[in-house]
């Protein structure tokens, strides 16, 4: 187990290791790949920025409950980086192996825990939750 995830993480730091599996896969294939880790990395960009905001902005909550929501918004945006960066380097892997793509039940779980971020400040301002 501690050998795949540091070999995992090798492969995090020197992708050009990849080129050593399989063979080349047509570059239209590894763009559509690289722009959906883009697209994976704005999204943990944009859930930084939110979890900044809930702390900056909603100071009508009291202490515990803004901390709280702002700490599981970053939590998720750094998974969300972190599977960026797995979810493209299994992709690439699979795309140079000629195997299906892996399949992920992070967008499901990120979603999730979203909405349940977002539902518990719409809960905290209803009730009005206030310092």
């Amino acid at each position: 187990m501690i050998d795949r995830l540091l070999a995992t993480l090798r492969l995090w730091f020197a992708p050009q290791r990849l080129r050593a599996e399989g063979s080349t896969p047509d570059y239209r294939f590894s763009l559509a790949n690289e722009r959906t880790f883009l697209a994976w990395i704005r999204t943990a960009l944009a859930l930084v920025a939110g979890g900044i905001a809930v702390d900056q902005f909603l100071t009508g909550l009291r202490w515990a409950v803004r901390t709280s929501v702002s700490a599981a918004v970053l939590a998720c945006a750094a998974a969300c980086a972190f599977r960026a960066v797995n979810h493209w380097m299994r992709c690439e892997r699979a795309m140079r192996r000629g195997e299906d793509l892996p399949v992920s039940r992070f967008p499901v779980l990120l979603a999730t825990a979203t909405g349940v971020a977002a539902l518990l400040v719409l809960v905290a301002v209803a009730l009005g939750a206030g310092s």
